[in-house]
C-alpha cells in the first residue's frame, strides 16, 4: 500500500530548520541581541512551534485515519521503533561530535553527553554541553512520541466519528493549545525555568497539527461540512502574510527579552500565544496546498531540503562552533554574515551524508523497507484525505513520514 504524502510539508520541514540555525547564529554572533534585527533573529526560535506543529498533524493522523475507518491504528511497537530509528542515530552521532569537537564548560562531563544521548537532560538540572544546546526541543518530542499512542487512543476511544463526535474532540484540542501558555505563564511566574522545557508548555503546538488532521480526514470524507478553514486554504500567501505580521508583533517587547533573562508570566504567555499561531498560520496552507505550493515546497529542491533537515538541526551548532574556531570569533562579537553562510553550507553538507548515507539506510533496515524515504517522491501527491480500507495510514505497520526536528 501506498503512503500517503503531503509535499509541502517537506519544504516546510527545511523552513523550520532554517529559522532555527539562523536565530543560532543570530544568537551567537549578538545580532540577535542588540543588532538592527534583533527582534526577528531571536523570535525565529518559532521554527520548533512549526517542527512541533507538523509532528502533531503526521503522527495523529494515522489514528484519525484508524478512526474513520474502523480499523486497527498503528501497533506500539512498531510505531516506537520507527520513531527511535528517526532520531536517535542522527542524535547519537551529533552527541559523539559535540563531545570531541566543541570546547566544554565547567561542569559538563561524560554524564551531560549521556544525559543528551537519552534525551533526558531536560529533567536535571545541570549545564548543557556547547553544540547540543538546541537538542532540548527533541527530548520535548520524545517525551510527546512516548504520550502520542495512549492520547490518540482515548481521543478516538469510545463512540463512532460522527459530526458531533469529531466537533468535540476539535474543541479539546483546541483548549489544549492555551495550555501551552497557561504553564509557560505559571513556569516564569513560580521561578521553575527547567519545567520550561517540559512537554506541557508545548502540547498546544503539537495539537495544532493535530486538529489539523482532524479536521483534514473528517472534512474530506464528509464527516464535516464547508468552514472558513476551507476559504482560508485557498488563499495560502494571505495565511502566511498573517504569520508574518504575527512574527513582527512577537519580535517586539512584548513577547519578552531577547537574551536568556526570565520573562514575565504575562510575557511568557503572550510568545507561547503568538508561536502557537505562528505555526498554525504557517503550516495550515501545506496540508491543503494549491498545486503551485506544492510544487514550491515539496518539489526536488524541498524534497531533498525536507529529507536533510533533521540532520541540519542536529549538527549545525556543531558547525557553527567550528566555523567560530577556524575564524578566531568569539560569541557577540558579530559578523552574522560571516558565520552564517558557511554554517549554513556545512551543515546542509554535512546533514546529506548523515542522511544518505546513515539515517535513511538504518530505517531501510529497521523497517525492513529498502524504498523507505522520509519524503517518498511522487506517491499520493495530492494527499487525500479520505478515510478507506485502503487507505496506507490504516495498516499498524505504516507510520508517517517523521518530522525534521523537533524541535
Amino acid at each position: 500500500m501506498r503512503r500517503t504524502r503531503f509535499p509541502a510539508l517537506d519544504g516546510l520541514r527545511a523552513v523550520g530548520a532554517l529559522a532555527v540555525l539562523t536565530t543560532h547564529v543570530g544568537f551567537h554572533s549578538g545580532d540577535a541581541l542588540n543588532g538592527p534585527f534583533a527582534g526577528l533573529l531571536s523570535r525565529l526560535d518559532v521554527g520548533v512551534a512549526i517542527f512541533f506543529a507538523i509532528s502533531g498533524f503526521l503522527l495523529y493522523r494515522p489514528y484519525v485515519v484508524a478512526w474513520f475507518g474502523e480499523t486497527e491504528p498503528p501497533l506500539l511497537l512498531p510505531y516506537l521503533r520507527n520513531r527511535a530509528l528517526r532520531i536517535l542515530p542522527a542524535l547519537w552521532v551529533a552527541v559523539v561530535f559535540a563531545a570531541l569537537l566543541v570546547p566544554r564548560q565547567d561542569g559538563v562531563t561524560w554524564a551531560t553527553y549521556l544525559r543528551h544521548a537519552s534525551l533526558s537532560q531536560i529533567y536535571v538540572d545541570s549545564p548543557a554541553a556547547d553544540g547540543l544546546t538546541q537538542m532540548w526541543s527533541l527530548a520535548t518530542e520524545g517525551a510527546f512520541y512516548l504520550l502520542l499512542p495512549f492520547l490518540a487512543r482515548l481521543l478516538i476511544s469510545y463512540e463512532r466519528p460522527t459530526r458531533k463526535a469529531v466537533r468535540r474532540r476539535l474543541a479539546v484540542l483546541t483548549c489544549f493549545t492555551l495550555l501551552g501558555p497557561i504553564w509557560m505563564a505559571a513556569v516564569n511566574a513560580t521561578g521553575h525555568p527547567l519545567a520550561g522545557l517540559w512537554l506541557p508548555g508545548y502540547l498546544g503546538w503539537f495539537a495544532v497539527g493535530m486538529g489539523f488532521a482532524l479536521w483534514q480526514v473528517a472534512r474530506s470524507s464528509g464527516r464535516l461540512g464547508t468552514s472558513a478553514l476551507d476559504t482560508l486554504a485557498t488563499i495560502p500567501g494571505t495565511i502566511w502574510a498573517v504569520a508574518a505580521a504575527l512574527l513582527l508583533i512577537a519580535a517586539g517587547p512584548i513577547a519578552g527579552p531577547y537574551d536568556l533573562t526570565s520573562s514575565s508570566a504575562g510575557q511568557a504567555f503572550v510568545k507561547s500565544l503568538l508561536y502557537t499561531a505562528i505555526a498554525a498560520c504557517v503550516v495550515f496552507p501545506a496540508i491543503t496546498p494549491s498545486q503551485r505550493t506544492a510544487a514550491i515546497l515539496g518539489g526536488p529542491i524541498g524534497h531533498v531540503a525536507g529529507d536533510i533537515s533533521f540532520g541540519v538541526f542536529c549538527y549545525h551548532l556543531i558547525v557553527l562552533s567550528l566555523v567560530e574556531q577556524v575564524f578566531g570569533i568569539k560569541p557577540f562579537q558579530g559578523h552574522f554574515a560571516l558565520l552564517f553562510w558557511p554554517t549554513l553550507i556545512l551543515s546542509a553538507g554535512v546533514a546529506a551524508a548523515s542522511y544518505y548515507l546513515m539515517e535513511r539506510p538504518i530505517m531501510r533496515l529497521g523497517r525492513r523497507d529498502r524504498s523507505y524515504d522520509v519524503s517518498p517522491v511522487g506517491l499520493d501527491s495530492t494527499a487525500s484525505a479520505m478515510a478507506s480500507s485502503t487507505d496506507p495510514w490504516t495498516t499498524p505497520e505504516v507510520s508517517p513520514a517523521p518530522p525534521s526536528g523537533q524541535g
